[in-house]
């Protein structure tokens, strides 16, 4: 297990506002994007699912239950708990989805970019690093959020947390040269799912 656990839409607890407009980051829209220039907004709301049969099975499961599915859903297995996190693909510009074991420090959600311990990075984290903004999916609430890597000093704080629900996260760090990232989610307009 990595960390990435693996559609009928539902969007309890969706944010009210609206995007009108969309300010790619550095390769946020892929090819043609320029910084500063107002763009459609990514569509969240159609997102493509992972290409792995039981990631994307995980997530049908979880978004069909809003979380309660007994086997795929938020309460996962040596009790973690997974939440669906939705980045724009660096290179596509299309909405991505995957299922990720998550932790909480206060109202932030807590993700590790761990991929198993390989020494690249997973590509959900590629694509936050170019675009932080993101969208979570934590049981049936759906919030717009920020991202972003933790400061080594926050990492030392923060490292405990998330292997307190994931303790493998200890085992892919020694595999690997890599320092795996914990990656910091903020809800938009101080939503605390």
């Amino acid at each position: 297990m990595s960390g990435t656990v693996g559609e009928a839409t539902s969007l309890k607890g969706r944010p009210s506002q609206t995007h009108q407009s969309y300010r790619g980051g550095h390769g946020g829209l892929g090819a043609g994007a320029q910084a500063g220039q107002n763009q459609p907004m990514p569509d969240f709301d159609n997102p493509a699912d992972p290409h792995a049969e039981w990631a994307r099975r995980h997530v049908h499961d979880y978004v069909a239950t809003n979380g309660d599915h007994p086997k795929n859903g938020h309460d996962w297995i040596k009790g973690a708990t997974v939440l669906l996190l939705t980045t724009i693909g660096h290179r596509s510009g299309r909405a991505r989805r995957t299922p990720l074991i998550y932790a909480r420090d206060g109202d932030r959600y807590l993700v590790v970019a761990s991929k198993g311990g390989s020494d690249a990075a997973p590509i959900w984290y590629e694509n936050l690093l170019a675009e932080p903004q993101v969208r979570i999916q934590v049981k049936g609430d759906v919030m717009d959020a920020r991202a972003q890597t933790a400061s080594p000093e926050e990492k030392k704080r923060l490292w405990p947390l998330v292997t307190k629900v994931w303790p493998d996260y200890d085992s892919y760090q020694r595999k690997t040269e890599r320092d795996i990232p914990v990656v910091i989610i903020e809800p938009a307009n101080g939503h605390q799912g």
